[in-house]
């Protein structure tokens, strides 16, 4: 079967980062692609596992040679998938999943258009709200920011191949699990269906011979 990127969208707070992890825990099959981005690291993240920690010349300097299959700027930090890790993952046999905003699913789509895109949809508004709030590390202006950013995301729904609503965090991944599996079988993913298709048909017209001659 080829593998392929799954990339997951949400507004902020939507979700999206904790079932990825979740996929990444319970598939052995899905890999993580590691995204450079411009912000300074938390104090739990490290570098070349959570992400590359550029400087800002060091993220142009790539964005110019067009090594990023998607970049943008989210909330005043320059985010980019380098392609080479994105094909790094693939080549070992592992779908990659990808969480990132709309932009970036629009970009990495025509980079590489056998991406699945899932679009994670809180359950209510109010519930929204809360979990951005429930951060307790937003300034009043940075909420704004998020709230703004979640509208525009929002809009979007209609251009990502399915939705899940995440009302229930186990659910949500369990939903997106299938939905990788279902895409798994798809005829144009299926490696050498052409040639198993083909070989059962010359067995059939075989047999059919052989029938025609006992008339």
């Amino acid at each position: 079967m080829k593998r392929f990127p799954i990339i997951l969208s949400a507004p902020s707070g939507g979700g999206k980062t904790t079932i990825a992890k979740r996929l990444l825990e319970t598939r052995k099959d899905v890999g993580y692609s590691v995204s450079c981005t411009t912000r300074p690291a938390r104090d739990d993240e490290k570098e070349g596992q959570d992400y590359y920690f550029l400087s800002t010349s060091e993220f142009l300097a790539k964005q110019q040679r067009g090594e990023f299959a998607e970049s943008a700027e989210v909330h005043g930090n320059l985010y980019g998938t380098l392609r080479s890790e994105v094909e790094r993952v693939l080549k070992l046999g592992q779908h990659v999943i990808m969480d990132i905003d709309v932009q970036g699913a629009m970009q990495f789509r025509s980079a590489f258009p056998e991406s699945v895109l899932v679009y994670v949809l809180p359950p209510s508004g109010e519930i929204l709200l809360d979990r951005l709030r429930g951060r307790g590390t937003e300034t009043r202006e940075t909420l704004k920011r998020r709230l703004l950013s979640a509208l525009v995301e929002l809009q979007a729904v209609q251009r990502y191949q399915y939705v899940v609503v995440n009302d229930d965090q186990i659910r949500a991944a369990a939903n997106v699990s299938r939905i990788i599996d279902a895409e798994g079988l798809r005829r144009e993913r299926l490696q050498n269906v052409e040639r198993d298709v083909r070989s059962i048909i010359e067995r059939l017209e075989l047999e059919l011979d052989t029938q025609s001659e006992g008339d």
